[in-house]
């Protein structure tokens, strides 16, 4: 017990949270499994890996970046009437997109940090003569072989998120989000190649209760003890099944 306890004071003290939208994905399914994964590194058994996702992740980074390397507008953008150009900052878009850096937020009250990596932003031109900045919105991509576009409640967490901490480092922010769907239809067969049909949705994003679930979030993160599972928590079940395996 006493190890267990001394490894929890060596998480916690003088280590400043770090949070990324899946972290607070995490604390509201289950804090419990979140306290045992940010404290003691005791983390859910993880899904299949989705390579394939991966992979059409990483080419269509370079797609978009080829078009904004030209200044030219994707033709995603074009098909679905969206007035908005892409970012061109490349080298600061390359540090929002690292997985260890992204754009981030340190707030001086609770001594932590709330982080997320970005596929790419939108930069939409202010109206002539309004003397306003230009507004950014984040673009995320989703690869699915489902055969509709099905914004989960961590897609709408993860835009959220990104538009809070667009604000946070003083950009102004249209309040909306955008997922571009990669849907593999499977009408058309596969003939050597893995055919996409593209769907753009346009997400209203709410950054205003981000920062109490970031906050809340970082409490529990703090407690001594971990705060009891979720009810429909599928990992509790697990975890009391596991635990009749633990040796010391």
């Amino acid at each position: 017990m006493a190890l267990y306890y001394d490894k929890i004071k060596k998480n916690m003290n003088g280590k400043s949270p770090q949070l990324s939208p899946n972290s607070l994905n995490l604390y509201l399914e289950c804090p419990h499994c979140f306290w045992l994964d940010k404290n003691l590194g005791i983390k859910r058994p993880p899904p299949y890996p989705y390579a394939l996702n991966s992979a059409v992740d990483v080419l269509l980074k370079e797609e978009f970046d080829t078009y904004r390397a030209k200044n030219l507008p994707h033709p995603l953008l074009a098909e679905n009437n969206i007035k908005a150009k892409l970012f061109p900052n490349q080298n600061l878009l390359n540090q929002w997109r690292n997985n260890f850096a992204g754009i981030r937020y340190f707030d001086p009250q609770l001594e932590a940090t709330l982080f997320g990596a970005v596929d790419d932003i939108l930069e939409f031109d202010p109206s002539p003569g309004s003397g306003q900045a230009a507004k950014l919105a984040a673009l995320d991509y989703k690869s699915t072989g489902s055969s509709a576009a099905n914004v989960y409640d961590r897609f709408q967490l993860q835009l959220d998120t990104y538009t809070f901490l667009l604000e946070k480092n003083g950009y102004q922010t249209p309040r909306k989000g955008y997922l571009a769907f990669y849907i593999v239809d499977k009408s058309r067969g596969f003939i050597d190649r893995l055919p996409f049909r593209k769907e753009v949705l346009e997400i209203e994003t709410n950054p205003s209760d981000i920062y109490e679930i970031f906050k809340d979030a970082v409490g529990v993160l703090r407690q001594n003890n971990p705060p009891p599972h979720s009810q429909d928590c599928p990992f509790s079940r697990w975890l009391k099944g596991a635990a009749r395996f633990y040796m010391i």
